[in-house]
């Protein structure tokens, strides 16, 4: 009688697994994570976005679940892909800005940290886990955690594929490496359509320098940037490659497709044919802790498990996909993560509210300076680093942050400045020292005289560029120089 009892409630866990992680738990669903490089949140049809078309993205979108407060673990590259790796906040791994990181300037009123220079092999990865699990892993583009000896095959992965970051456009080729990336992952999904396996596919596109067919840029040339229209025109199109081998190989329906970015769009001159993009309705962008450079683009799918056309608008953030990997793949969740799995939230549930933090010890290209954040509910407060400033926000009713209600609500600034300190303290965040070269009037032109946190985007790129040369011009020239 006993054993039979145990052979019922063996079998009611197994029905109960099934019916969370999918009908068939003999099969792993399989993964397939598309990063896109500096994509901003305004930039797909499906966020609103009307002078760029992405009919797969807002397809992909009308079938899966997309995310209306999906945040980036950082503002700038490297950090967000870390945090993906290891689950793991930027600041509790000291990789706070992107790889090899941007030198000091006599601009700056405090000197950078210094960073941890690649992802440490100590730690394990989401590759290193699932592997355990029993699943293949492939990295096709853009790895930006460390060189030699720290690469993704260092890092739990079995195919690696980076490719070039930059191509001339063709008949068969876009602007970005995109097709050649978007071939390799193909042929991965195809030789391993009998097993579990995780694509991890980290688009260079639509970073810059930016470069796309002739035809395409014509085609959006009354677009806000043209260039940058058929760039992500092409991301989008590589997409519905992915998503065609997976319905020609069957696997669709056990397959659970996330498509992201790192951060936000770039709104400021940087290189020819600049401004990339705007992140209208929301405040500056790539770089910045306001939410135009932290809020990002986020659609989850997996037929027949989550939603489809469902918006969902709880806060998440690119640390929460370890765990939650873990979790809807059958594995173990380890402590100390600063993520948490959405496997829940997923499958229609509440998530627990928290906090979400960010810490950026660090001057920008984009125009940005040392700063740290927290989000609690609809709050949210940043913490300028130079001078200790505090702003407060109420992103409920002010999205775009241009209402500073720190003077207003002291009790709410001191709460939450507390929260942040206290979280700062606890992953043993890096803090900056003062610049002992600092250069008064170079600091004035470069962040008070023109303060690019709160530039407004006009009609097009183009008309842009001139009243921001000059400060693009100067930004160059003091990072060059040596403090």
């Amino acid at each position: 009688m006993g054993a039979v009892r145990l052979v019922s409630g063996l079998t009611a866990i197994l029905v109960l697994t099934s019916s969370l992680f999918g009908a068939d738990r003999g099969s792993r669903p399989n993964l397939v994570f598309i990063l896109a490089d500096d994509l901003g949140i305004n930039d797909l049809g499906c966020y609103g976005r009307k002078d760029q078309q992405t009919p797969h993205l807002d397809k992909l979108a009308r079938e899966g679940m997309r995310f209306t407060a999906a945040y980036a673990a950082q503002s700038v590259c490297s950090p967000t892909r870390a945090a993906l790796m290891t689950g793991k906040a930027p600041a509790r791994l000291h990789l706070t800005t992107f790889l090899p990181g941007r030198g000091d300037a006599p601009s700056q009123k405090l000197l950078h940290p210094k960073i941890t220079m690649q992802l440490p092999l100590e730690g394990k990865t989401l590759a290193e886990y699932l592997k355990e699990l029993g699943y293949t892993s492939a990295c096709m583009g853009k790895w930006h955690l460390g060189g030699q000896g720290f690469g993704p095959k260092n890092q739990g992965f079995d195919v690696v594929h980076a490719g070039k970051p930059n191509t001339t456009p063709s008949a068969t080729e876009g602007g970005k490496g995109e097709y050649d990336l978007t071939a390799q992952a193909e042929k991965f999904i195809t030789d391993n359509k009998d097993r579990p396996f995780f694509l991890y596919l980290a688009h260079n596109n639509p970073h810059i320098p930016l470069a796309a067919k002739p035809e395409l840029v014509k085609k959006y040339k009354d677009s806000f940037n043209p260039l940058y229209a058929a760039v992500v025109n092409t991301l989008d199109d590589t997409v519905g490659r992915v998503l065609a081998k997976l319905d020609d190989l069957k696997l669709a329906e056990n397959t659970i497709v996330v498509f992201t970015s790192d951060n936000g769009g770039l709104h400021v001159p940087e290189m020819q044919n600049t401004p990339a993009t705007h992140n209208t309705p929301y405040r500056a962008g790539k770089g910045f802790l306001y939410e135009g450079g932290i809020r990002i683009p986020l659609i989850v799918r997996w037929p027949g498990q989550v939603a489809a056309g469902k918006v969902v608008d709880t806060p998440v953030i690119t640390t929460d996909w370890l765990p939650t990997f873990l979790e809807l793949c059958g594995g173990k969740v380890p402590a100390g993560l600063d993520g948490v799995s959405l496997a829940g939230l997923l499958q229609g549930k509440e998530l627990a509210p928290r906090a979400l933090y960010w810490h950026i010890p660090h001057y920008t290209n984009q125009g940005s300076r040392p700063s740290g954040a927290v989000r609690a509910g609809n709050w949210k407060l940043i913490e300028h680093y130079e001078d200790g400033k505090q702003e407060l926000f109420d992103l409920a009713s002010d999205p775009g942050e241009a209402h500073d209600l720190a003077a207003k609500s002291p009790e709410k600034v001191k709460e939450l400045h507390t929260q942040l300190v206290a979280w700062k303290k606890a992953v043993k965040a890096q803090d900056n020292v003062p610049n002992p070269a600092f250069d008064p009037a170079l600091h004035q032109k470069l962040y008070v005289d023109v303060d690019v946190s709160s530039l407004k985007p006009a009609a097009t790129a183009r008309e842009m560029r001139p009243r921001l040369e000059a400060w693009r011009e100067l930004m160059i020239t003091v990072v060059r120089k040596k403090p």
